[in-house]
């Protein structure tokens, strides 16, 4: 952890219908905080972040996803189309929060925060691409950061390592 102290459950956010909660509410669980688009390379990602939210949220897992349009502008919808396009082509049944920046001057303070966390390739903060994820510990310390590529299939060991058996 940081010489500030802070952890994730510090944060509060606004979900996709304007309602702002507090991640304290996922204290004493596995996170994967995902910045997610509709129209990128990356988006049937949903799917296996879907499989692995049904199969590990008995165990104490959330996938908690972060919509973007940095990036391409690859997440031009509202909240709704946004909400839309998940449920009906992924089935996505995770929370989704409020569209965000991840990156520059108007970065969510999340993201400010876990960048500063885990840094990326050579040691960059700053967040490159979407469906760039965070696994944070149920103590809520960021212990690791997937670049993009990352498939949400091959960091299953790393989350299922963070759980109860």
């Amino acid at each position: 952890m940081s010489a500030n102290s802070r952890q994730v459950y510090d944060f509060s956010v606004q979900t996709l219908s304007g309602e702002t909660v507090s991640l304290s509410q996922y204290r004493g669980k596995v996170l994967l905080i995902v910045n997610t688009a509709s129209e990128c390379g990356f988006t049937p990602q949903y799917a296996g972040l879907q499989t692995l939210y049904e199969q590990l949220g008995p165990r104490g897992f959330e996938v908690l996803a972060f919509p973007c349009n940095q990036f391409g502008k690859q997440e031009p919808g509202d909240a709704e189309a946004i909400r839309s396009f998940c449920d009906l082509r992924f089935h996505v049944t995770f929370p989704m929060f409020a569209k965000i920046d991840v990156k520059g001057p108007d970065a969510a303070p999340l993201y400010t925060y876990l960048t500063q966390e885990k840094r990326g390739v050579l040691g960059t903060k700053a967040i490159k691409w979407n469906f760039t994820k965070f696994l944070v510990d149920a103590q809520g310390n960021v212990v690791a950061r997937y670049a993009p590529t990352a498939k949400p299939d091959a960091i299953r060991a790393d989350i299922e390592a963070l759980l109860p058996a």
